[in-house]
Protein backbone atom coordinates (compact mmCIF):
# COMPACT_ATOMS: atom_id res chain seq x y z
CA UNK A 1 0.00 0.00 0.00
CA UNK A 2 1.43 3.89 -0.42
CA UNK A 3 0.02 7.22 0.96
CA UNK A 4 -1.12 9.56 -0.99
CA UNK A 5 -2.92 12.76 0.13
CA UNK A 6 -3.55 11.07 3.17
CA UNK A 7 -5.17 8.23 1.77
CA UNK A 8 -3.81 4.64 1.77
CA UNK A 9 -3.71 3.19 -2.07
CA UNK A 10 -3.87 -0.42 -2.40
CA UNK A 11 -2.00 -0.73 -5.60
CA UNK A 12 -2.22 -4.64 -5.65
CA UNK A 13 -5.93 -4.10 -5.70
CA UNK A 14 -6.12 -1.26 -8.74
CA UNK A 15 -3.42 -3.13 -10.80
CA UNK A 16 -6.18 -5.27 -12.63
CA UNK A 17 -4.01 -8.45 -11.77
CA UNK A 18 -6.49 -11.74 -11.84
CA UNK A 19 -5.82 -14.12 -9.13
CA UNK A 20 -6.33 -17.89 -9.35
CA UNK A 21 -6.96 -19.77 -6.02
CA UNK A 22 -5.94 -23.59 -6.28
CA UNK A 23 -7.64 -24.32 -3.11
CA UNK A 24 -11.37 -22.62 -4.11
CA UNK A 25 -11.07 -26.41 -6.41
CA UNK A 26 -10.67 -28.05 -3.17
CA UNK A 27 -13.44 -31.26 -3.04
CA UNK A 28 -15.74 -29.72 -0.71
CA UNK A 29 -16.95 -33.37 0.96
CA UNK A 30 -14.40 -35.05 3.64
CA UNK A 31 -12.28 -37.62 2.38
CA UNK A 32 -11.95 -40.79 4.07
CA UNK A 33 -10.02 -44.07 3.66
CA UNK A 34 -11.42 -47.10 3.49
CA UNK A 35 -8.94 -50.16 3.21
CA UNK A 36 -9.95 -53.57 1.85
CA UNK A 37 -6.79 -55.29 4.66
CA UNK A 38 -9.14 -54.94 7.61
CA UNK A 39 -11.90 -57.43 5.26
CA UNK A 40 -9.42 -60.30 4.38
CA UNK A 41 -8.74 -63.42 6.03
CA UNK A 42 -5.50 -62.36 8.07
CA UNK A 43 -5.40 -59.54 6.09
CA UNK A 44 -4.05 -61.02 3.34
CA UNK A 45 -6.76 -63.49 1.29
CA UNK A 46 -10.32 -62.67 -0.22
CA UNK A 47 -12.39 -65.34 0.70
CA UNK A 48 -15.79 -64.33 -0.49
CA UNK A 49 -18.14 -65.51 1.85
CA UNK A 50 -16.28 -64.22 5.09
CA UNK A 51 -15.51 -60.81 2.54
CA UNK A 52 -19.23 -60.79 1.82
CA UNK A 53 -20.35 -61.45 5.54
CA UNK A 54 -17.85 -58.64 7.27
CA UNK A 55 -19.07 -56.23 4.13
CA UNK A 56 -22.79 -56.83 5.14
CA UNK A 57 -22.36 -56.06 9.37
CA UNK A 58 -19.85 -53.37 8.80
CA UNK A 59 -21.58 -49.88 9.97
CA UNK A 60 -21.33 -48.29 6.31
CA UNK A 61 -23.20 -44.65 8.20
CA UNK A 62 -19.67 -43.19 8.93
CA UNK A 63 -19.12 -42.58 4.80
CA UNK A 64 -22.39 -41.13 4.77
CA UNK A 65 -22.13 -37.73 2.28
CA UNK A 66 -18.04 -38.64 1.84
CA UNK A 67 -15.52 -39.35 -0.83
CA UNK A 68 -14.29 -42.35 0.13
CA UNK A 69 -11.04 -43.50 -1.31
CA UNK A 70 -10.68 -47.84 -1.44
CA UNK A 71 -7.66 -49.75 -1.31
CA UNK A 72 -5.91 -52.38 -0.28
CA UNK A 73 -2.94 -51.65 2.18
CA UNK A 74 -1.80 -55.49 2.11
CA UNK A 75 0.16 -56.75 -0.72
CA UNK A 76 -2.94 -59.18 -1.62
CA UNK A 77 -4.63 -59.97 -4.79
CA UNK A 78 -8.19 -58.25 -5.03
CA UNK A 79 -10.74 -59.53 -7.31
CA UNK A 80 -12.62 -56.69 -9.02
CA UNK A 81 -15.98 -57.81 -7.75
CA UNK A 82 -14.76 -56.93 -4.80
CA UNK A 83 -14.35 -53.22 -5.37
CA UNK A 84 -17.89 -53.73 -7.33
CA UNK A 85 -19.75 -54.79 -3.70
CA UNK A 86 -17.98 -52.18 -1.72
CA UNK A 87 -19.08 -49.54 -4.29
CA UNK A 88 -22.80 -50.84 -4.08
CA UNK A 89 -22.89 -50.57 -0.39
CA UNK A 90 -21.49 -47.00 -0.28
CA UNK A 91 -23.99 -46.15 -2.79
CA UNK A 92 -26.83 -47.24 -0.35
CA UNK A 93 -25.34 -44.21 2.15
CA UNK A 94 -24.60 -41.90 -0.69
CA UNK A 95 -20.50 -41.92 -0.65
CA UNK A 96 -18.77 -40.95 -3.16
CA UNK A 97 -16.34 -44.11 -4.06
CA UNK A 98 -12.70 -43.62 -5.64
CA UNK A 99 -10.71 -46.63 -5.77
CA UNK A 100 -7.00 -45.39 -5.06
CA UNK A 101 -4.87 -43.08 -2.67
CA UNK A 102 -5.58 -39.47 -1.85
CA UNK A 103 -3.31 -38.01 -3.78
CA UNK A 104 -4.46 -40.25 -7.10
CA UNK A 105 -7.93 -38.77 -6.24
CA UNK A 106 -6.95 -35.18 -5.82
CA UNK A 107 -5.12 -35.35 -9.38
CA UNK A 108 -8.20 -36.92 -11.15
CA UNK A 109 -10.52 -34.22 -9.02
CA UNK A 110 -8.21 -31.16 -10.06
CA UNK A 111 -7.85 -32.73 -14.04
CA UNK A 112 -11.44 -32.79 -14.32
CA UNK A 113 -12.61 -29.07 -12.60
CA UNK A 114 -9.75 -27.57 -14.48
CA UNK A 115 -10.39 -29.02 -17.79
CA UNK A 116 -14.06 -27.50 -17.14
CA UNK A 117 -12.99 -24.13 -16.53
CA UNK A 118 -13.82 -21.33 -19.12
CA UNK A 119 -10.56 -19.78 -19.29
CA UNK A 120 -11.44 -16.97 -21.86
CA UNK A 121 -12.33 -14.60 -19.73
CA UNK A 122 -8.32 -14.23 -18.42
CA UNK A 123 -7.47 -13.34 -21.91
CA UNK A 124 -4.60 -10.94 -22.22
CA UNK A 125 -4.84 -10.28 -18.32
CA UNK A 126 -1.90 -10.94 -16.08
CA UNK A 127 -2.80 -13.83 -13.87
CA UNK A 128 -1.26 -15.14 -10.41
CA UNK A 129 -2.00 -18.40 -9.23
CA UNK A 130 -1.81 -18.01 -5.11
CA UNK A 131 0.58 -20.64 -3.76
CA UNK A 132 1.53 -21.23 0.15
CA UNK A 133 -2.19 -22.07 0.70
CA UNK A 134 -3.79 -23.87 3.91
CA UNK A 135 -5.00 -27.38 1.63
CA UNK A 136 -2.62 -29.73 -0.18
CA UNK A 137 -3.08 -28.84 -3.78
CA UNK A 138 -1.67 -31.51 -5.52
CA UNK A 139 1.46 -30.24 -7.79
CA UNK A 140 -0.43 -31.36 -11.02
CA UNK A 141 -3.45 -28.57 -9.91
CA UNK A 142 -0.43 -25.66 -11.09
CA UNK A 143 0.97 -27.41 -14.14
CA UNK A 144 -2.41 -28.00 -15.30
CA UNK A 145 -3.64 -24.59 -14.31
CA UNK A 146 -0.38 -23.17 -16.38
CA UNK A 147 -0.92 -25.37 -19.18
CA UNK A 148 -4.82 -24.14 -19.99
CA UNK A 149 -4.02 -20.61 -19.53
CA UNK A 150 -0.89 -19.87 -21.34
CA UNK A 151 -2.89 -20.07 -24.99
CA UNK A 152 -5.29 -16.94 -23.26
CA UNK A 153 -2.94 -14.93 -19.91
CA UNK A 154 -0.83 -11.90 -21.22
CA UNK A 155 1.01 -13.37 -18.08
CA UNK A 156 1.05 -16.07 -15.69
CA UNK A 157 2.99 -15.65 -12.13
CA UNK A 158 2.94 -18.10 -8.93
CA UNK A 159 2.56 -16.29 -5.18
CA UNK A 160 0.75 -14.09 -3.47
CA UNK A 161 -0.21 -10.61 -5.97
CA UNK A 162 2.60 -8.63 -3.25
CA UNK A 163 5.37 -11.35 -4.05
CA UNK A 164 5.24 -13.30 -7.15
CA UNK A 165 7.18 -15.52 -9.21
CA UNK A 166 7.25 -15.34 -12.92
CA UNK A 167 6.03 -18.21 -14.87
CA UNK A 168 5.25 -16.89 -18.13
CA UNK A 169 5.08 -13.74 -20.54
CA UNK A 170 4.00 -13.37 -23.75
CA UNK A 171 5.92 -11.43 -25.79
CA UNK A 172 4.61 -7.90 -27.14
CA UNK A 173 2.90 -7.25 -30.32
CA UNK A 174 4.36 -4.29 -32.36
Amino acid sequence: MSKEQGTLINRVANSGIEVINLENYFPKANLVSFDLKDFLFHGLILKEKEFRSKLKEYDWSTYKDKITLVYCSADAIIPMWAYMLVASYLEEVKSEMFQGSRDEYLKLHYTQVLNALDLTDYAEKRVVIKGCGEKDVPALAYAKITELLRPYAQSIMYGEPCSTVPIFKRPRKF
